[in-house]
């Protein structure tokens, strides 16, 4: 990558971390109140593999869909209206955190069900390679998604068509507070379960935002030239608690000290560091880069503040085919 790649690769994790801190920040107001799955951590993963896509390509994901929304260029204003529910959100204020979409960037939708979007995702790849669209889809799943019944007969179906898709498996260790050891069988790991359906595998450190461009990078031109499908595995932690803008280690499913080792490994502050290393970015121009993004998160912020909710009527629109949503009729 060049100077600029690098830099705009730093600035769409900053931009994550930076929107996920303001609703960290300015959800106690009460304003918010949908619940919110925040990604603080795991943004390497979600920007390094989006970068590997084309703007025609398309993503799906799951419930903790924040980062993968907006490294997919989705509109952050109608994100934020759409977690204040309000009219301007991306669903029209009727979703909120976990049902966001924008088509326009090829974000097709995110779910709050574990592992829904994922034969979703391969139903899109299919009718890409039918038409020949040539389109690559992407679906990020977490490790807790991995154990549904849709990912092993998703993934068998991809195989088995060669269909161009690449699973994204976000693993962070727990699915809520469960963590592996009493969820999955010692010895076995994820790609083993996608290579047994034939399907390639890869993956590495979730936390290294270039490590797993390049790892996305072939599984997308593999996909794209019509040799299958690639699950990819990437380590990465969510610094926050499952559900909500706190921490949660006093639950006691996961140690201090676990939690203070990954913090060392903070995906922004690698990055930082390696870019300060290479001469690329320097202290001073990222203090002018958080300036910028916090101008422009801030005004998101006060849009969707300032946005109108949506009208009562709208409350039954789309629940049936051919419905007009007036709930008074």
């Amino acid at each position: 990558m060049d100077k600029t790649q690098l830099i705009e690769m730093y600035s769409s994790m900053l931009r994550i971390r930076l929107v996920e801190e303001g609703i960290v920040e300015r959800y106690p107001e009460q304003e918010m109140r949908c619940p919110v799955h925040l990604c603080i951590g795991q943004e390497a993963a979600e920007v390094g593999a989006c970068a590997a896509l084309e703007a025609g390509d398309q993503v799906f994901s799951g419930h903790r869909a924040h980062g993968h929304y907006l490294a997919k260029g989705g509109n952050l204003k109608a994100m934020l209206a759409e977690i204040y529910g309000k009219e301007t959100g991306c669903t029209g204020g009727v979703g909120g955190s976990m049902h966001l979409i924008d088509l326009q960037a090829g974000f097709m939708g995110a779910v709050p069900i574990i592992g829904a979007t994922i034969p979703i995702g391969v139903g899109a790849a299919f009718a890409s390679r039918y038409f020949e669209a040539g389109k690559v889809v992407m679906i990020f799943l977490g490790d807790g998604a991995c154990e549904t019944g849709v990912f092993h007969e998703s993934l068998a179906i991809a195989a088995l068509h060669k269909l161009p898709v690449v699973f994204v498996v976000e693993n962070n260790l727990y699915s809520v507070y469960s963590s592996l050891e009493v969820r999955q069988p010692a010895g076995r790991t994820i790609p083993d379960l996608a290579a047994g359906h034939g399907v390639a595998v890869d993956g590495g450190d979730g936390n290294d935002v270039l490590a797993v461009y390049d790892k996305t990078k072939i599984a997308v031109v593999r996909a794209r030239r019509g040799d299958g499908p690639t699950l990819l595995e990437f380590q990465t932690y969510r610094h926050r608690e499952h559900c909500g803008p706190e921490y949660d280690n006093d639950v006691g499913y996961r140690t201090e000290q676990e939690f203070r080792d990954w913090l060392k490994r903070d995906p922004l502050e690698l990055f930082k560091n390696h870019l300060g290393n290479i001469g690329v970015l320097q202290e001073a121009e990222i203090e002018a880069l958080k300036e910028e993004l916090k101008a422009e998160i801030d005004e998101a912020f006060q849009f969707a503040k300032d946005s109108p909710f949506p009208p009562p009527d709208n409350a039954a629109r789309h629940v049936y085919a051919g419905q007009t949503g007036d709930i008074s009729a």
